[in-house]
């Protein structure tokens, strides 16, 4: 085991311990913060790339939920923003609700003003944070992991 294999095991720790915003308190620590909304695949992403030795951490941003001060603390180049096509989005979101078997007409969780709300909202708070923003709509995880490589690394 070397040196490359630790920094990979740290980061993935890391990157689980700061998963869907918790430890907040942590994020001046991370190499790279991604934000999105629901079903943008922060998650999947961020462990993607601790897996390649970054310190990663997420965090949903929701309308009505003011974002973790420490954000607004951190070099924007930092920053990623994932945003994505509202009606690909919704899609999205009802087989999900499916899957979880619930009823996506009950739910504002797919209900289309309430998703271009939360995507405004989103986009809003990324702009304000200076954050690169990659739009995610129908690319595959190592398709956005690439670009976001290739930005950090420039």
């Amino acid at each position: 085991m070397d040196e490359e294999y630790f920094k990979r095991v740290k980061a993935v720790e890391f990157t689980i311990s700061c998963d869907d915003g918790s430890n907040t308190y942590l994020l001046p620590e991370a190499e790279l913060v991604i934000l999105g909304v629901s079903r943008t695949c922060k998650t999947p992403l961020s462990m993607y790339l601790a897996h390649k030795g970054i310190k990663t951490a997420n965090v949903p941003l929701v309308p009505g939920l003011a974002p973790p001060e420490e954000l607004f603390k951190i070099d924007s180049s930092r920053i990623i923003g994932l945003t994505i096509d509202p009606e690909y989005l919704i899609d999205i979101r009802v087989k999900r609700l499916a899957i979880l078997g619930l009823d996506p007409e009950e739910s504002d969780y797919t209900r289309r003003e309430k998703v271009y709300e939360e995507l405004d909202y989103a986009n809003s708070i990324m702009t304000a944070l200076g954050a690169r923003i990659f739009n995610v709509t129908g690319r595959a995880l190592e398709e956005t992991s690439q670009e976001i490589l290739a930005y950090i690394r420039h």
